[in-house]
């Protein structure tokens, strides 16, 4: 009787868990973009991750690439200013970027 009890209890926790884990993914942030704002932006991001890695002033560099309906967000940290100043430049010449928001640290 007394493990049939706890059986019942630990069943209903885990729905509990599941409810509350669900719910707490849901609030937040919304995603309101369209598929084919989020391919392309998805697309975007690859085309400037692909350009970083042939470009050498950038390529050893840990640099993180989101894209936004066109707007792009570059973060990471360069070693100079040359490294920075190419990844904007390379970010803004990307086919669908409408505007670059460059927050990369040179740290030295």
């Amino acid at each position: 009787m007394r493990s049939g009890i706890i059986v019942l209890a630990l069943l209903s926790l885990s729905g509990c868990t599941a409810l509350v884990v669900g719910g707490a993914s849901s609030g937040g942030y919304q995603n309101n973009r369209n598929p084919e704002v989020l391919a392309s932006d998805s697309a975007i991001a690859a085309e400037i991750r692909g350009q970083y890695s042939a470009d050498s002033a950038v390529r050893p560099y840990n640099i993180t690439v989101r894209s936004h309906s066109g707007v792009v967000t570059l973060t990471g940290a360069v070693a100079n200013y040359v490294a920075r100043d190419q990844a904007g430049k390379i970010a803004k010449a990307t086919r669908g970027v409408t505007a670059v928001n460059n927050q990369i640290v040179v740290q030295k």
